[in-house]
């Protein structure tokens, strides 16, 4: 997709699909399954051909995002207004925004093998969602499903169907724990505007 494309409408194949316990009315999933060795590797050999173009890829996720959940700009006064995917693009504030993004989704990759240290950087995360910004917690499944839409819209090559599982177990697992520091710090909130 070309950047100035409108990105088409959102693959429900590819949001996680979660079950689980309640965060007020949204799910929380039961714990997710560790990843194997072999996933972890497939996770970061696939996310370096990925982060080299980190900034672009996190702005195709944004802008997708954006355009088909119109709901979510709602957290970002910036760019709250803008209709306009090439004016999403341009925007400082939402390339920032895409970098903070994916650096954080790097930051986890970077550690899959010290599963303390991810846990406490979707903590963080999370509890920043919650408490300073107030993010209903389902706009990360949502934003999750967004992303690996991308990632296998742009990289084919490297994200076939085996391992756009595997990035879904990953997604499930960071959802896992950022809600999971939404109920500690006692959210409560109920969504009526998801989508």
């Amino acid at each position: 997709m070309s950047r100035r494309e409108s990105p088409p409408p959102p693959s429900p194949t590819l949001v996680p699909q979660m079950r689980g316990v309640r965060i007020g009315e949204e799910d929380r999933p039961e714990r997710a399954e560790p990843l194997s060795d072999s996933e972890r590797e497939i996770i970061q050999d696939t996310w370096g051909h990925v982060y080299k173009n980190c900034e672009d890829v996190g702005v195709s996720v944004l802008i997708r995002f954006f355009v088909n959940f119109p709901s979510a700009k709602q957290y970002f006064s910036q760019f709250q207004d803008m209709e306009d995917p090439e004016e999403m693009e341009r925007s400082g504030q939402l390339r920032h925004h895409a970098r903070r993004v994916m650096n954080a989704i790097n930051t986890v990759v970077e550690n899959l093998h010290d599963p303390e240290k991810v846990s406490a950087v979707l903590a963080l995360v999370g509890k920043a969602h919650a408490i300073k910004h107030k993010v209903e917690p389902m706009y990360f499944k949502i934003l999750s499903g967004v992303m690996l839409e991308v990632l296998a819209e742009d990289f084919p090559e490297f994200f076939t169907a085996e391992v756009q599982m595997i990035w879904t177990k990953l997604m499930g697992a960071v959802y896992w724990h950022v809600t999971g520091a939404y109920t500690d710090v006692g959210w409560l909130q109920v969504s009526s505007s998801a989508v």
